[in-house]
């Protein structure tokens, strides 16, 4: 079998395929391939599933996340693109995983009691000072965001404001059609991405077709 050969810190690709080091051995989340190489346990990345997973594959040219990092995820849903996020900052990092939904937030509840590094929050994302107590003592070193809420380059922006410094990264996946169910997908984008700019760089704009159908990923960095 041919070695994974790391293409970012902590992410690994052999193949097609895209793949974590699996941080808690034999376990999976959402049926993906467990992967042996030389007594290293590695999960299957679908990019199919995660749209994180999807930039990766679309030419994402910075992955700011790493080992020990603090991460502060909007929209954490069952906790399929968390999982593998968790593989990666290890246990000397934290994600609080945000969500409005009670519904997925059970399922989500299992993944976080084997992975001990991911702080479930039930919560409105656009109201972020409802979860200021659950950050209290971390800095947050990175942002992602993927709500399908309306406003989402202002709930991105109010989250930012509250919780991430000057100089450190965000990812936010836009939606186009939790925005506007007619207008184009690229006018939507470009509009959201127009209300960053004031705070933040915008360092990459991708489209995640095939994997995600009107949907675009944008990498910035706040000022």
């Amino acid at each position: 079998m041919q070695k994974p050969a790391e293409i970012f810190k902590g992410v690994y690709r052999l193949g097609n395929k895209l793949l974590t080091k699996n941080l808690v051995l034999g376990s999976k989340t959402y049926g993906e391939e467990l992967l042996n190489f030389e007594g290293i346990e590695y999960r299957d990345w679908d990019p199919y599933r995660s749209k994180l997973a999807a930039a990766l594959n679309k030419g994402l040219s910075e992955f700011p996340i790493k080992e020990g990092s603090n991460i502060l995820y909007l929209g954490s849903a069952e906790g399929t693109t968390i999982s593998h996020i968790s593989d990666i900052i290890g246990g000397y990092g934290a994600i609080f995983g945000v969500d409005i939904s009670a519904k997925v937030m059970q399922k989500f509840l299992y993944i976080c009691e084997s992975r001990k590094n991911i702080v479930p929050i039930l919560a409105d994302a656009a109201q972020p000072m409802e979860y200021k107590e659950n950050l209290s003592g971390f800095a947050v070193d990175f942002l992602y965001q993927d709500v399908s809420q309306r406003e989402q380059a202002l709930i991105f922006l109010k989250n930012a404001r509250a919780y991430l410094k000057s100089g450190s990264y965000g990812m936010l996946a836009i939606k186009a059609r939790s925005i506007n169910a007619t207008e184009s997908v690229k006018e939507i984008v470009k509009k959201e991405i127009a209300k960053l700019y004031k705070e933040f760089d915008i360092i990459q704009r991708l489209d995640l077709e095939p994997y995600d159908k009107e949907h675009a990923m944008v990498l910035c960095r706040r000022k």
